[in-house]
């Protein structure tokens, strides 16, 4: 019986090998959000549980994968922020 190697627990999908972390980071706020933004008119506990747990994967994925993080990305995910907050004010005046 041979022994083999040990696998990585959490692997990357094979066509997301090129993509950088920082992209899926955006890319994952965005369809939380985006989730989150289409539930309901008015904001409960589950919409500030949510977002605090959004804020915490955010904060363990980059303290992660400091070293891609440039000054530049940092700029391009500041905007991404933004760009949630012009999000949320806009679903959030949205009249049906």
């Amino acid at each position: 019986m041979a022994f083999e190697p040990r696998r990585e627990l959490f692997t990357r999908r094979p066509r997301h090998n090129k993509t950088p972390k920082y992209v899926l980071l955006i890319i994952a706020n965005y369809v939380v959000c985006c989730a989150l933004f289409t539930l309901d008119v008015k904001l409960n506990w589950f919409f500030f549980t949510a977002i605090g747990f959004l804020v915490i994967y955010n904060y363990f994925n980059i303290r992660r994968n400091i070293e891609e993080f440039t000054r530049q990305v940092i700029i391009a995910y500041g905007i991404s922020l933004l760009g949630l907050i012009l999000l949320f004010v806009l679903a959030r005046n949205q009249t049906l």
